[in-house]
Order: C-alpha cells, then sequence, then structure tokens
C-alpha cells in the first residue's frame, strides 16, 4: 500500500467516527502541482488521545502539540489535530496549543502554499489563504503577517529560501524584506535543524540558486560566514576567468550530478581556506587544501553532523588537489588515494571544480588511466609481513617497528615487493643500514 493509501485510509477511519479528517500541508502543495509528495500528513477535529484509541498500530510523537504517527496501513502516517498556537518563546515551539478547525488551522500554517487541505473522498483542494493561487504565481508568501510567522519560527527564514529556490518559487516581496530584516535571528535556530536545511538545500539540482538566495536574503553571512567570506576575493583570470572564489563555488556545486550530502557539502567548502591565506602570498593561495580542511571540520561540527561526515567532508576538502596533481604522484600515494571509500566522490569534485572553472579533464583522465591499468588486488594488497612476523624475527613493538611496517607498506605499494621472501629480505637489510642489533 502507498502512501497516499494509507494516508486516505486513515481519513476514512476518522470520518466514520464522526471526525473532520483531510490531507494537509506539503502533499497538497506538490499534488496541486503535479510532483510526487516525499510525505503525506493528516489534519483532523479527532483529539490525539481518541487518534490513539482508534489505530492499533500508533506512536505519541507530540501528543501535547496533537501529533501521532499511524502505522496500521504500512507506511507512517503523521496525524495532527487542527489547532491554534498560543504564543512562542524559543523561536520553535508554541507555549501552547488550542484544538480547533481547519480554517484556524491553516491560518497559523509558515507559506501559503504549505496551508491547503485536500478531500480524497471528492478530490476537493480546500484553500483559506490562497495558496493555490500563489502556486499558480510562482510565490513563497508567508501567511498572515510574515513578521508573526518568521518570529514564531525562526527557521522559517531559511525555509522561505529552500522553498523558493527548489520549486523554482520566488519570494514575496513583503515576505523577503522581513526575512532580510530578521536575518540575524536564524542564529538563535539549533544547529542540527539548520543542517537538515541545508541538506535539503545542497542535494536538490537548484542548489546553486539556493546558496545564491540565501545571500541575497542576508542569511549565508549568519549561517556559514566562512562561505560569505569568499565574495570579493580575486583569482587569476588565467586559470578562474569566472570570476571570485564565490562565484567560482557556485558554478562548481551546479556541475554536482546528484550528488549525496557529504559531496555537496565538500564542494561547497573546498576552497574555504581561500580567504584566509590570499595574503600570505599575493596571488596565490598556498596551501589552502590543509587550512580548509581544517575550517570544514569545524563548520562540520558545529553543524553537529556526524563523525562520518564530518570525516569525509574534511578528507575530500584536504585532497581536492590530489588529481590535478596526480602525474606528479608517488604510485604508492596515488594507490591510497584510489583504495580509499571517498575516491569516488573526489573524482565528482575534481570534475565540478574543473566544470566550475572551465579547466580540462586530463587529470582526471590520467588518474582513472592509471587505476584502470592496475589489478585491484595491487591497489589495496594483502600485508605481506605483519607486526607478528617482526616479533618472531626478535622486533619489539617501537619506533622502529612501526617505521618498518610503514617502510614495508610503501614498497609493496610502489611494487617493490611482491613475495613474503622480498619482504623479509628487505627487513634484513634495512635492520642492517640502520646498525640495529635484535638482541
Amino acid at each position: 500500500m502507498n502512501q497516499f493509501e494509507a494516508a486516505s485510509n486513515v481519513i476514512a477511519v476518522l470520518r466514520r467516527e464522526g471526525y473532520e479528517a483531510l490531507m494537509a500541508g506539503g502533499c497538497v502543495r506538490d499534488m496541486i502541482m503535479g510532483r510526487e509528495p516525499a510525505d503525506y500528513d493528516v489534519a483532523t477535529s479527532a483529539r490525539p488521545e481518541r487518534v490513539l484509541e482508534l489505530f492499533r498500530r500508533t506512536v505519541p510523537v507530540g501528543v501535547q502539540f496533537g501529533v501521532v504517527l499511524v502505522m496500521d496501513y504500512g507506511p507512517k502516517i503523521e496525524v495532527a489535530t487542527f489547532r491554534r498556537d498560543e504564543g512562542y518563546e524559543d523561536g520553535r515551539r508554541p507555549v501552547a496549543v488550542t484544538f480547533t478547525d481547519a480554517r484556524e488551522d491553516a491560518l497559523r500554517r509558515d507559506f501559503t502554499i504549505n496551508a491547503m487541505f485536500f478531500d480524497p473522498q471528492s478530490s476537493q483542494v480546500i484553500d483559506y489563504v490562497g495558496g493555490r493561487e500563489d502556486i499558480g504565481r510562482r510565490i513563497v508568501r508567508a501567511v498572515g503577517d510574515p513578521e508573526k510567522r518568521f518570529e514564531e519560527d525562526k527557521l522559517r527564514l531559511l525555509r522561505a529560501a529552500r522553498f523558493a529556490a527548489t520549486l523554482d518559487f520566488q519570494i514575496d516581496p513583503e515576505s523577503a524584506q522581513a526575512i532580510r530584516r530578521r536575518a540575524d535571528h536564524i542564529g538563535l535556530v539549533s544547529q542540527e535543524r539548520i543542517a537538515v536545511e541545508l541538506e535539503r538545500m545542497l542535494v536538490n539540482p537548484r542548489r546553486a540558486v539556493a546558496l545564491r538566495m540565501m545571500d541575497e536574503l542576508g542569511l549565508l553571512q549568519h549561517i556559514l560566514p566562512e562561505v560569505a567570506a569568499m565574495k570579493g576575493v580575486r583569482q587569476s583570470a588565467v586559470y578562474h576567468p569566472e570570476g571570485d572564489v564565490f562565484e567560482h563555488t557556485l558554478l562548481s556545486i551546479e556541475k554536482l550530478e546528484k550528488p549525496s550530502w557529504p559531496l555537496a557539502l565538500a564542494t561547497l567548502l573546498h576552497d574555504i581556506g581561500k580567504p584566509v591565506v590570499k595574503d600570505v602570498v599575493p596571488g596565490k593561495f598556498y596551501n589552502h587544501d590543509a587550512v580548509g580542511s581544517e575550517m570544514a571540520e569545524a563548520i562540520c561540527r558545529r553543524l553537529k553532523l556526524s563523525n562520518e561526515v564530518t570525516e569525509r567532508v574534511a578528507w575530500m576538502v584536504r585532497r581536492h588537489l590530489y588529481i590535478w596533481n596526480a602525474r606528479s604522484m608517488r604510485l604508492s600515494t596515488l594507490k591510497r588515494l584510489f583504495a580509499h571509500p571517498g575516491y569516488e566522490e573526489l573524482l565528482q569534485l575534481h570534475r565540478a571544480d574543473a566544470l566550475g572553472s572551465m579547466a580540462e579533464m586530463d587529470d582526471l583522465d590520467y588518474a582513472e588511466g592509471v587505476r584502470k591499468q592496475l589489478p585491484p588486488e595491487t591497489i589495496k594488497p594483502q600485508p605481506l609481513l605483519g607486526g607478528q612476523d617482526l616479533i618472531e624475527m626478535g622486533l619489539k613493538p617501537g619506533p622502529v617497528f612501526g617505521k618498518l611496517l610503514a617502510e614495508l607498506t610503501e614498497e609493496q605499494l610502489q611494487g617493490n615487493l611482491s613475495t613474503r621472501e622480498d619482504a623479509l629480505a628487505f627487513v634484513r637489510r634495512r635492520l642492517d643500514e640502520m646498525g640495529f642489533s635484535k638482541n
């Protein structure tokens, strides 16, 4: 059973019991626009305790706000009681709610395009706020007084930009002005909530439009000041005819094709070290990859991203020049790069970086040519010797022990050692060269 059918069944049960029930929110917007909704939500006059009684498989995710998850028909359907919010204290949640009717429920929602209802039995759209007209005009407009809407939940400042950019809409002028006046309030929103919105924007094909819109609304400098700092940082016209670092970044991120969240974020952040190092050697950006990697890690920590995402983003930013320099790298270094689980995404970052500066793909082709010529087992080979082998040779764990294991790995990746006997002979020779006595 799909989500539409599941939501329709929930509505049918509620109506049999005498309650009003309708599909609500973003799913109605998407159906009107001919898009497949990601989720189907239900709004009803039934109180949450009654919803819990009527369905067998439920989760009371926000009973105090009238929200219950119903899973009787497979997909999770969020069922919310019609409500009016009674003031906000934390810029996120209402202090209290009053259960009410569909019209008042529509009036407390964020944007008109998200405040409509749909009756699946009659196929009728119920619109108290002009949302359908705004969809036709391709406008994102706050419901009622925009100042009040943005004061209630400050994340709406960023959500307005996301909806406008990803739907290819414009923000209503009055709402846009309210966002600009309150842009600094976005700093009061939890970093976790901001990260969710950023991910939704950056994995969307219109990610560059979203970033530019964030900048024009004054939000970018309060959310990602390191990215805003790239504006006006000039680059060599020989290598970057597209303009400053910010313009290059927007062009690069636009060239990504269906990126993961870590890849999209790493591409956005790959040059954030440039404004920091630009004055060390005028006209050059030495060490911006290393500096940028540290900054990227700090940004990920600030956004409370997982260790996995943080490490992958920092790894890509630190190595975003590696493919450019592939021809001068040792074979062992290239093999380590090829063996890393982030290599395929690094290739995509390099491609976007090159397309964002109108560079050629020669270096990417070279790196891929080397990789394809190498037997897979030589890219990440099994060690010829291990720590136990060195112990059996009379060595004890310590600096020399670790140095020998690292050298063995390097020689094996370079293709200088291929058998256990070769490795043993190498260790004996190195011990002699170091004047090391086993006894």
